[in-house]
């Protein structure tokens, strides 16, 4: 079993041709995107007796996702997403995030997880982060842990702030993916991938086998003890880039768990991938990421449109640049 933690929220997405409304939040995104990869999934987060709330436990049921929390009595998160006319996102945020009594209900939730991802506003935001920081410790001894920070300045307004949760999670972590963006904030001045390889130090023997920065168009790069690997962004004509980056993160674990390296006694292992093996995980987290930008909204690809989307975008039936 596989445990995401994290936020909830439905996305109202603005254009020029109109608003809609589609669930999300980065780590129920992610989620998504581990069932749609075929692995048993988990999620912890919180929504409410609302019809947003509605929206999400169908959505999440719809990918068979387990829901081991019900609705609770406050309002489900929005975010608003404003696209411009490049397919480009920009947020604002209506949220309520914690998760009381969570720590008494850890062990049997998370008993049999080989993995647990957590990261964005579930990690940054009082009081429910610092549950999730309980339950990543909870998690550690057993299972992978995961995070991408996915920060959002106009929650989470102070830099150094965001910057000390961010490396509390990075220590314990043995997957970390951070966007260009997320690192060029939280670090200002430095190269994002310096940034990257500092935080594989962080934790020292127990820190991250790997460290990967997603960078738009230019494709992602990774470190980890092997090295370095860098592959280049499938060509794909992009609708806009909501959960592409989720999407990435999803098909990333999956990777890792198809190599059977998730749970924590082959953390060693994980940390002794070879660079070609670190850049096959890469090429196959981008895949997914193509397919997502290429049509509406955060829609992670199954399976079987990852294995096209690899073979090509022709195969896929998406149209490149």
């Amino acid at each position: 079993m596989l445990t995401v933690i994290g936020e909830a929220l439905v996305d109202v997405v603005q254009r020029s041709s109109g608003i809609q409304a589609h669930v999300g939040g980065s780590p129920l995104n992610v989620a998504v995107g581990l069932a749609r990869l075929d692995h048993p999934v988990q999620f912890i987060g919180r929504y409410g007796r609302d019809a947003y709330g509605e929206s999400v436990a169908a959505h999440l049921k719809s990918s068979s996702v387990l829901l081991p929390l019900g609705p609770d009595e406050l309002p489900t998160s929005v975010a608003t997403a404003l696209i411009d006319d490049d397919g480009a996102a920009s947020y604002t945020f209506d949220l309520a995030w914690e998760l009381p009594g969570l720590a008494d209900r850890l062990p049997f939730m998370l008993q049999g997880s080989t993995l647990l991802h957590t990261g964005s506003i579930a990690t940054m935001l009082a009081p429910g982060a610092a549950e999730v920081l309980a339950a990543v410790e909870h998690a550690h001894p057993s299972a992978t842990i995961s995070f991408d920070p996915n920060c959002r300045p106009s929650i989470i307004t102070d830099a150094d702030y965001a910057r000390h949760q961010a490396e509390k999670f990075v220590t314990l972590a043995d997957v970390v993916k951070a966007s260009d963006e997320d690192l060029e904030w939280l670090y200002p001045g430095v190269d994002p991938l310096e940034s990257a390889r500092r935080w594989l130090s962080l934790g020292g023997s127990e820190g991250p086998a790997m460290v990967v920065v997603t960078r738009g168009a230019a494709g992602p790069w990774a470190v980890n003890a092997a090295g370095e690997a860098h592959v280049p962004a499938p060509s794909v004509k992009v609708a806009d880039t909501v959960g592409a980056g989720d999407s990435f993160m999803a098909a990333l674990l999956s990777g890792v768990v198809d190599l059977g390296l998730n749970g924590a006694q082959n953390r060693k292992e994980l940390r002794e991938l070879s660079a070609g093996s670190l850049r096959e995980l890469l090429g196959h987290a981008a895949a997914a990421a193509a397919v997502t930008v290429s049509r509406a909204g955060a829609n992670p690809p199954t399976r079987a449109e990852l294995n096209r989307m690899e073979l090509g975008p022709e195969s896929a039936g998406l149209t490149s640049n």
